[in-house]
C-alpha cells in the first residue's frame, strides 16, 4: 500500500473539498454572530500560515493562544499545526504565576489573545521575554490602540494572500501542545503529534463514541484550551458537520439560545455547564427542541444530573472519561445492548468502554494485574496511539513497561469492558484500613433535593487514620441539615462510610479546569473531627 502521512491539515484539506459551504458559526468576543464556512476558513488557515512564517516562525516553533472557542482560534489551530509550528492552548484560568511559567518553560515565540484577556496579558507579558510577538485576536476597529506593540490578527491575514502550500510533514513531529494542572509540582505538558491527533480524530467519530456524521451540527462547549475540545476541533470537518463556536458566553441561557438557533445535535462540557444548563431549562420551562446527544466529561456527573437531563430534557448523555495526557479521550459510555431501566441506571453512571485504539487495566499495589469482574478495584492504566510516553522537557514517573501510563484513578472494569471510576488515588478515603470512595458519597449527597453539589473529602483521625468530611452546597431555599444530610445517606451506604461530619458552603471551589478542589479543601477543612457525630457550619 502507498504511504501517505496522517497530518492535521489534511483533515481541514477534505472539509473544503467535501463540505466547502458548510457554516462555521462563531458568537465573537466583540459582540454578535460572525458566519463563515470550511472553504472560508481553509484560505484563512493558510493566511495564518503565511503570516507565522512571515514572523519567522520556523517548524517546531511553539504558537501560544489565550483564546475563547472562535473562529479565529479554529484558524490558528490549523494554521499553525499546517506550517509546522506547535498550537500551544494556554488556560486562562490558571493563576497568573502558572501561566507565566508555562509560557517560558514551552518557549513560545508568539501569543496570540482574545481581546477578553488584555488584562492578563498586560501582567505577563513583562515576564516572558523570549515571545517575539503578541497579537490581539481581533479587527482593526477593535485593536488595543493603547498598546502599539501588540499587532492585530485581521489585519497581519489581510496582507497575506492565501497562495500557501502546506508544507510535508512527518506524521509523528509535533503539532500541538498542551499542559496539564492534574500532576503534582509545576504543570508539565503533554506534545501531541499530527498521526496521534488524526487518528484521536477518526477514533472519536465513531458510533459508539460521539457518533458524527455531516448532518450534525457540533457545539465545543469544552475550551479549545481543555484538551483541545476533547478532539472537536479536529472531528468535525473529519466529517463535514456545521460548528457552532459559542465564544466566551457560557451560561445556560446563551447555549441554550445557540442551540435552538443554530441547531445543535451534539455538544460537549464538564458538569457545571449542564448543570447551568439544566438550571436554565427548569427556570424558564424552555426545552431543546431538536435530538440532543452530548459527551461530559472532565469530572464525575451525579447521577441525579445524568437521570434529569436524559429523563425530564430527552438530552442523550454520552459519558466520558479521559486525560491530557491521553488526548483525551479514552472512553466513552454508550449502550452495548438493549436495556431495562435498571441496567440502564446502573451503566450510565460508569464512565465507559474503551475508545478502539485505547487498551486498558487495573492493577494492584503490587502491580498484579485485577480481574474484570466489576467489584475489583485498583489503579487504572491505559495505553494507545494517543496516549503520551512523556511529558514535554520534563522527567516524570508516571509510565510503566509496556508503555502503560498510570493515569492515577482508581477504577473497578465489568466482563463487558465499561469502566468505573471509583475515585482518585490520591482523593479516597482510608478508614480503619478500608477504603471510602470519594466519589460514590458525593454522588448518593447529590441525589437530595436539596443539594446543589457535594465534596467528601478525608481528615485525620487519632482512631480510624482518616474519617469523611462531607462539604454540601445547599440549593437555593434549601433547608437541609447535617443530621437530615445523615439520615438520606443512612442505609445508602455502609455504616462507617457514614461521614462524622457535615458542612454546609455557599459555593466550592474549583481548579482551573472547572473540578473541584480538593486540595484547597483539604487544606482549608482537613483538621480533626471534632467529636462523633454529624455537626453544621
Amino acid at each position: 500500500m502507498s504511504y501517505f502521512p496522517l497530518v492535521i491539515s489534511s483533515l481541514l484539506d477534505h472539509a473544503a473539498t467535501c463540505h466547502g459551504e458548510t457554516e462555521i458559526v462563531t458568537r465573537l468576543v466583540e459582540g454578535g454572530l460572525h458566519r463563515s464556512t470550511y472553504r472560508a476558513v481553509h484560505r484563512r488557515a493558510r493566511q495564518v500560515a503565511q503570516a507565522l512564517r512571515a514572523l519567522g516562525v520556523v517548524p517546531g516553533d511553539r504558537i501560544g493562544t489565550l483564546a475563547w472557542n472562535t473562529h479565529r482560534h479554529f484558524e490558528l489551530c490549523y494554521g499553525v499545526a499546517g506550517c509546522g509550528a506547535v498550537w500551544h492552548t494556554l488556560n486562562p484560568r490558571l493563576f497568573r504565576d502558572q501561566i507565566v511559567y508555562i509560557i517560558n518553560h514551552a518557549q513560545d515565540r508568539c501569543v496570540f489573545f482574545d481581546l477578553t484577556f488584555l488584562p492578563l496579558v498586560d501582567a505577563v507579558a513583562p515576564l516572558c521575554p523570549q515571545v517575539a510577538t503578541w497579537v490581539a485576536m481581533t479587527d482593526a476597529d477593535h485593536r488595543p490602540r493603547q498598546r502599539p506593540d501588540i499587532l492585530c490578527y485581521e489585519t497581519m491575514l489581510e496582507e497575506q494572500d492565501g497562495d500557501f502550500a502546506w508544507p510535508a510533514l512527518d506524521e509523528l513531529s509535533a503539532a500541538g501542545l498542551c499542559y496539564t494542572s492534574g500532576t503534582t509540582g509545576n504543570p508539565k505538558g503533554v506534545l501531541y503529534s499530527h498521526r496521534s491527533t488524526v487518528l484521536h480524530a477518526y477514533a472519536i467519530s465513531l458510533p459508539d463514541t460521539f457518533g458524527f456524521a455531516a448532518r450534525d451540527v457540533v457545539m465545543p462547549v469544552a475550551p479549545m484550551y481543555h484538551a483541545n475540545a476533547w478532539g472537536l476541533p479536529y472531528a468535525a470537518p473529519l466529517v463535514g458537520a456545521k460548528l457552532v463556536l459559542p465564544g466566551p458566553a457560557l451560561d445556560g441561557h446563551s447555549l441554550w439560545e445557540l442551540c435552538e438557533k443554530e441547531g445543535v445535535t451534539f455538544s460537549n462540557g464538564v458538569p457545571t455547564i449542564w448543570q447551568s444548563l439544566l438550571d436554565f431549562l427548569r427556570e424558564s420551562g424552555q426545552r431543546l427542541r431538536l435530538p440532543h446527544r452530548s459527551l461530559i466529561g472532565g469530572a464525575a456527573p451525579s447521577p441525579s444530573l445524568l437521570a434529569a437531563l436524559e429523563d425530564e430534557y430527552g438530552v442523550e448523555l454520552r459519558h466520558g472519561w479521559g486525560m491530557t495526557e491521553i488526548s483525551p479521550v479514552g472512553l466513552v459510555n454508550v449502550p452495548k445492548t438493549a436495556e431495562t431501566a435498571e441496567q440502564k441506571s446502573r451503566r450510565r453512571v460508569k464512565q465507559g468502554r474503551p475508545v478502539p485504539g485505547i487498551e486498558v487495566k487495573i492493577v494492584d499495589e503490587q502491580g498484579a494485574d485485577l480481574p474484570w469482574d466489576g467489584s475489583s478495584f485498583g489503579c487504572l492504566l491505559v495505553r494507545g496511539h494517543w496516549v503520551c510516553s512523556a511529558y514535554f522537557a520534563e522527567r516524570a514517573d508516571i509510565f510503566r513497561d509496556g508503555g502503560w501510563l498510570v493515569t492515577g484513578d482508581m477504577a473497578t472494569i465489568d466482563r463487558d469492558g465499561y469502566v468505573q471510576i471509583v475515585d482518585r488515588a490520591k482523593d479516597i478515603i482510608k478508614s480503619g484500613g478500608e477504603w471510602i470512595s470519594s466519589v460514590d458519597l458525593e454522588n448518593l449527597a447529590c441525589g437530595h433535593p436539596e443539594v446543589q453539589e457535594a465534596a467528601a473529602i478525608g481528615v485525620p483521625d487519632e482512631k480510624w487514620g482518616e474519617r469523611p468530611l462531607l462539604i454540601v452546597v445547599r440549593r437555593p431555599g434549601g433547608l437541609l441539615d447535617g443530621p437530615g444530610m445523615i439520615e438520606h445517606l443512612r442505609g445508602r451506604v455502609a455504616k462507617w462510610w457514614l461521614p462524622d461530619r457535615v458542612l454546609f458552603v455557599p459555593s466550592l471551589p474549583r481548579t482551573a479546569t472547572g473540578k473541584i478542589s480538593k486540595a484547597r479543601l483539604r487544606a482549608d477543612y482537613a483538621a480533626p473531627a471534632a467529636g462523633p457525630g454529624p455537626t453544621v457550619a
